[in-house]
C-alpha cells in the first residue's frame, strides 16, 4: 500500500494552534462548500487506539489510490488526514468528524511551504470537509482541519521526494 511506504517519508512537523480571537478567513472557498452538506462517509467508524484521544478512521473521501501519510487529532472532535497518490503525485487533505450530527463549521486545506490557504474548502457540515487537492510532488506541504473552532494540523511536512 503507497501509504505505508510513503508514512516513513515524513517530516516532522508542529502542530497548529487556532489564533486568539480568530476570525473565519475571508479566502475564497468551493461554491459547494458555502451550504451546509452531508458528505456520505464510506464505511468510517471511530475507533480507539492506546491513548486517551479517540481517532477517527480515514474514510476514503480523497479516492482510490490514496493512502494515509500523515494525520492530527482535532481534540476529541476529529482527525485530519493528509493522503497522497503516487499514481497522480497529488496529496489531499480531508477533516473528519468523530460524532457526525448538527451541520458545524469545518475546514479542511492544504498549501506549499507553510500556506495553509492554497486549496480550502470550508462550510457547515455534519460528517466531513474535504476533500481538497494539491498537487506538489518533492515539496513541503502545510495542512489543518478545523472542526467548530477546534485546529489542527502540521506545517512543512512530507517533504521527501515522494515523487519528482
Amino acid at each position: 500500500m503507497a501509504g505505508v511506504a510513503l508514512a516513513g517519508l515524513a517530516c516532522a512537523g508542529v502542530v497548529l494552534a487556532p489564533a486568539a480571537g480568530a476570525a473565519p478567513s475571508s479566502g475564497a472557498a468551493p461554491a459547494a462548500s458555502a451550504s451546509a452538506a452531508s458528505h456520505a462517509v464510506p464505511a468510517a467508524a471511530a475507533v480507539t487506539t492506546g491513548a486517551k484521544t479517540p481517532a477517527v478512521a480515514y474514510n476514503n473521501a480523497c479516492g482510490s489510490g490514496y493512502g494515509v501519510v500523515n494525520s492530527a487529532p482535532i481534540g476529541t472532535a476529529g482527525t485530519v488526514y493528509l493522503t497522497y497518490s503516487s499514481k497522480t503525485k497529488k496529496n489531499c487533505v480531508v477533516t473528519v468528524r468523530s460524532r457526525p450530527g448538527a451541520a458545524v463549521h469545518m475546514t479542511a486545506s492544504i498549501g506549499v511551504g507553510t500556506h495553509t490557504r492554497d486549496v480550502v474548502d470550508s462550510g457547515d457540515y455534519t460528517t466531513y470537509a474535504g476533500p481538497v487537492y494539491l498537487y506538489a510532488p518533492g515539496q513541503c506541504v502545510s495542512w489543518r482541519g478545523e472542526i467548530a473552532g477546534a485546529v489542527a494540523g502540521k506545517n512543512q511536512t512530507n517533504c521527501a521526494a515522494l515523487a519528482r
